[in-house]
């Protein structure tokens, strides 16, 4: 019985994921697949865009604490698969798997945040996930269901919770705590990536003007706020930094205030689309509303990637999107700016 109710959750998981997964496409490809009746779904799926809502996909490392993950990173939810083990890996992976004719890694989420290694894996979950352009599977004890949340009601972690910890953010439903997990700093302590630009990149007129040039930077991670940072300073640009979409509202409006205009204070914007209190999307339309703000140059830089968020991108009216992280392309994009920037 207890298997049975696992195989009904799967599929309703599955089938609700199936139709978000749907509303990454155009249009034209539904129809010439026939897919009738999704067009419904696209329009609520993009009607979230620019209103500060996501959805959130819950699961549990173990009975007691409920955690929750964007479902648009989410590709399929599967109950553990035959795992083959891989010498001197990360002991926080446990295995890759055969999955639609691919191999992926599948990582322990529960280990990967400090607690102890899932048991009993037959009866666990692997969520498929896609993040910074890998594909690859979150290995749970549970999935619970997909929850429509408004981003005001996603909180910084309390202050209390101190440094060494894997939450991004915070929220509650049905007066339960959810936490988000930092995935960033899960996949960079699992497989790091560099940060270190590969070649010089800018010519000498280029790194004298980018000398000069600021660039305002939006991410609630901790981790990705620092592979950011790191990667402009090592171009000679200075960095301001903020932790999510409405503590950087907050700034450009004062520096409106104060009289000045932010394009000119800023060669760009380079903000994270998933944060808590306002998303990367609303801060952008927000920013775009505002006639003393709205030529700011706007690059959204994220682990979501894919169809649906390029057309989101031109939907919010941001100039740019880029997927996490590469810093020989952020530098590129950055380099670019500066350049277009020197000849007005």
């Amino acid at each position: 019985k207890a298997r049975q109710q696992l195989r009904c959750q799967i599929r309703a998981l599955r089938a609700r994921l199936s139709e978000l997964q749907m509303s990454a496409y155009p249009s034209h490809i539904q129809e010439e697949t026939g897919m009738a009746g999704v067009l419904d779904s696209v329009n609520q799926r993009t009607q979230l865009v620019g209103q500060n809502r996501l959805e959130l996909l819950l699961f549990r490392l173990d009975d007691k604490q409920l955690y929750g993950i964007n479902v648009f990173k989410v590709k399929e939810v599967l109950q553990c698969p035959r795992l083959t083990v891989m010498p001197r890996s990360s002991p926080v992976v446990r295995g890759v798997a055969n999955i639609r004719g691919s191999t992926l890694s599948i990582l322990d989420l529960s280990a990967a945040t400090g607690k102890p290694v899932l048991q009993d894996l037959p009866n666990s979950f692997a969520i498929i996930v896609e993040y910074n352009t890998k594909v690859l599977g979150f290995l749970v004890r549970s999935v619970e269901r997909i929850v429509n949340m408004n981003w005001e009601d996603i909180l910084p972690p309390p202050k209390g919770v101190g440094h060494d910890h894997y939450l991004t953010a915070v929220t509650h439903v049905d007066q339960q705590m959810v936490e988000i997990i930092d995935v960033e700093k899960v996949l960079a302590e699992v497989a790091p990536v560099s940060e270190v630009l590969s070649v010089s990149i800018a010519d000498e007129a280029t790194s004298n003007k980018a000398s000069t040039s600021r660039v305002l930077i939006v991410d609630d991670s901790s981790v990705a706020r620092k592979q950011i940072m790191r990667c402009l300073q090592n171009l000679g640009i200075e960095v301001v930094a903020h932790n999510d979409g409405r503590q950087a509202l907050t700034y450009l409006r004062k520096l409106v205030a104060e009289g000045k205009k932010p394009s000119d204070e800023f060669v760009m914007m380079i903000s994270d689309i998933e944060m808590p209190e306002m998303d990367g999307y609303t801060l952008t339309t927000e920013v775009r509303q505002d006639p003393a703000m709205r030529d700011m140059h706007i690059l959204l830089h994220t682990s979501l990637s894919g169809v649906f968020n390029q057309s989101m991108v031109k939907r919010v009216g941001a100039d740019d999107f880029l997927a996490k992280f590469q810093a020989d392309d952020l530098a590129n994009r950055v380099i670019e700016r500066i350049r277009t920037t020197d000849k007005k």
